[in-house]
């Protein structure tokens, strides 16, 4: 069990936590969330004692082992596998004693702890771990020094799970895996023997994972029964709960005070005024819950194009002279949301990378609209930006014969208000940098989006604020992201990058990851069904694309005339004609009417589309 006893802690005269308690039982697999910069890998540094408490104390079971990443391993002419090994000290030490140890007794002790520990099936344990992490097998014999900082992140991590710590602290792990490394992670944390706690900004995680909420907040510690989304709710209750008190003490303290200042003076009321005196000074402030900032991503939105955007005939595509696609027909309209599923290496980055122009087809023919704009980020572009320039260096670059105001008004619209926007980039952290790298993106307004995994190091509130950017956005979206709650907000069509094609998945999300856990296909677990119908052509599932547009800008229209029409309504002035009031309380029922109908149609339109599309 982990306590945490009224503990006090600043940073340069700064609190971070003030008399904050928490009890985290045996066991238990607990989320630590909380606003950017309230002290989350703080409080994970003052649990392994890296930091001093100001106050109170953090107390553990006797030899219990705490365990996290802190850095990727070193690049050494060290296998994979044998790194990992490495990663239990315990049995390291006892393997390499027995190799030599001569005395009876001390053999058969060893042993004995070898087998408590289950050391001899310590290779295979190891292996699947990294086989879930996206090592295969060939891997896992290769040096460490062979992979790049963000494989050598997974080592890391591979090796803190084998090891088994009795908690085990884990900050952002999700920000260098992949998709199927992701949801790996989280059946393995569910199936953790041990206390789990993590830092994590991927909801689906959260939810799934863990199955406490360990909330850090105005420098306290709460804990929740439940995974985020219960965490969300009872929250928001909680605080609606607050702020409908905080009103009624306002108004009661609004009444008593009025009461003395309106008797206060008079001798025959000075005993009742000064005892409501004292019941003001009695009562205990209710503060109401600050209002949620809500921040908002925003994008400038492209012109419409003639479909198709980008259509391939007989491609492939590869680094030198390997192809790692090939035979690609493809087709992109600029209204697609497409995710790109598939486990790592199999060519999801690849195919980005075509799209956006960074790598050349090898062979067939790549036809795009004359006038496409396309944006493309990827991870290692946040890497790429230069340390020593500010963003708004970074905007007059690209956007020198603009004005300042408008300069910093793109910034502002991605968080980077006016404080980070003359700040150098090195100093800013790593949403903001992703921000900046989202800005640069997206500010030609491009009418092919490409997104490779944006977003690591943004927080909840900013992933849910691209999520609905991107479904405002009226450009096509190529995605690839291990965050399969953002999947699952913004892509409508999904493509399986496998074995060297690409092709529609014949399933959905959930699907997928049944699929990723289990190795089972839908089809194989799925009854034989009748013989699908005949898919509708392209061009009749665009021509429902635009019936279903028309039908929502007509709803659009007819809302946007239903506002105006409240507005005539509530002008008093026209209530002194009785015959003009009931001539437009008329239109605002035909109005009525005519919204049902069109919503109706609406929504029969959007069926139509669904059908067909599954198709």
């Amino acid at each position: 069990m982990l306590r945490i006893d009224d503990i006090n802690y600043s940073v340069q005269g700064r609190p971070l936590l003030v008399g904050a308690t928490a009890t985290v039982p045996e066991g238990h697999k607990v989320g630590l969330v909380g606003p950017n910069g309230a002290g989350k890998t703080t409080l994970f540094k003052l649990i392994r004692g890296e930091l001093a408490l100001d106050g109170g104390a953090i107390s553990l079971p006797s030899r219990a082992r705490i365990g996290g990443v802190a850095q990727e391993s070193a690049a050494t002419g060290r296998s994979v596998l044998d790194t990992v090994l490495d990663a239990d000290v315990e049995r390291t030490q006892l393997m390499d004693e027995s190799a030599t140890a001569t005395d009876a007794h001390r053999i058969a002790e060893i042993q004995t702890r070898l087998t408590d520990i289950d050391a001899w099936s310590a290779e295979a344990r190891a292996a699947t771990i990294l086989d879930g992490l996206g090592f295969n097998a060939a891997d896992q014999a290769r040096p460490t020094s062979d992979f790049s900082g963000g494989w050598r992140m997974r080592v890391a991590l591979a090796g803190v799970l084998f090891a088994q710590p009795d908690l085990l602290l884990l900050d952002e792990p999700t920000n260098y895996l992949d998709l199927e490394g992701a949801l790996w992670l989280e059946g393995y944390l569910a199936r953790y023997p041990h206390t789990v706690i993590i830092i994590s900004h991927d909801r689906g995680l959260l939810n799934r994972a863990v199955g406490h909420i360990l909330h850090l907040e105005n420098k306290q510690l709460t804990l929740y029964t439940g995974g985020y989304d219960s965490f969300t709710r009872i929250r928001s209750e909680k605080r609606a709960l607050q702020a409908a008190e905080a009103r009624k003490q306002a108004d009661r303290r609004a009444h008593l005070q009025s009461f003395v200042d309106r008797f206060g003076a008079k001798a025959s009321k000075a005993r009742q005024a000064q005892a409501r005196v004292k019941m003001l000074a009695k009562m205990e402030p209710i503060t109401a819950p600050e209002e949620a900032k809500l921040f908002r991503f925003s994008f400038p939105q492209p012109e419409e194009l003639s479909p198709p955007i980008v259509a391939m005939e007989g491609v492939s595509v590869g680094y030198g002279d390997r192809a790692v696609l090939q035979k690609l027909n493809l087709r992109i309209d600029q209204d697609d949301r497409i995710a790109l599923l598939g486990r790592n290496g199999q060519g999801k980055s690849t195919l980005s990378k075509l799209l956006a122009d960074r790598l050349v087809p090898m062979a067939g023919k790549v036809t795009k609209s004359n006038k496409l704009r396309v944006g493309y980020f990827a991870q290692h572009q946040v890497d790429e930006l230069h340390l020593d320039e500010t963003p708004l260096d970074h905007i007059r670059s690209v956007r020198p014969d603009e004005g300042q105001a408008k300069q910093r008004a793109r910034l502002a619209g991605f968080g980077l208000m006016e404080a980070q926007a003359e700040t150098k980039v090195r100093q800013l952290s790593g949403g903001q940098k992703a921000r900046l790298s989202l800005l640069l993106a997206t500010i030609d307004a491009p009418h092919l989006l490409i997104l490779d995994e944006p977003t690591n190091h943004l927080d909840i509130e900013s992933r849910e604020a691209l999520s609905e950017a991107l479904n405002d956005y009226t450009g096509a979206v190529v995605l690839v992201s291990h965050d399969m709650h953002l999947l699952g907000l913004v892509a409508d069509r999904l493509w399986l990058v496998k074995d060297g094609a690409v092709a529609p998945y014949d399933g959905d999300l959930d699907d997928y990851r049944k699929f990723l856990l289990t190795g089972d296909a839908p089809s194989e677990r799925e009854a034989p069904k009748p013989a699908a119908p005949k898919r509708p052509s392209r061009d009749a599932v665009l021509a429902l694309r635009a019936e279903a547009r028309k039908a929502e800008e007509r709803v659009q229209k007819l809302t946007e005339m239903m506002g105006k029409l409240d507005v005539k309504l509530a002008d008093p002035a026209l209530y002194n004609d009785p015959y003009e009031a009931e001539k437009w309380g008329k239109k605002r029922a035909e109005a009525v009417r005519a919204l049902a109908f069109a919503e109706e149609l609406w929504m029969g339109a959007l069926e139509k589309l669904e059908s067909a599309e599954k198709v």
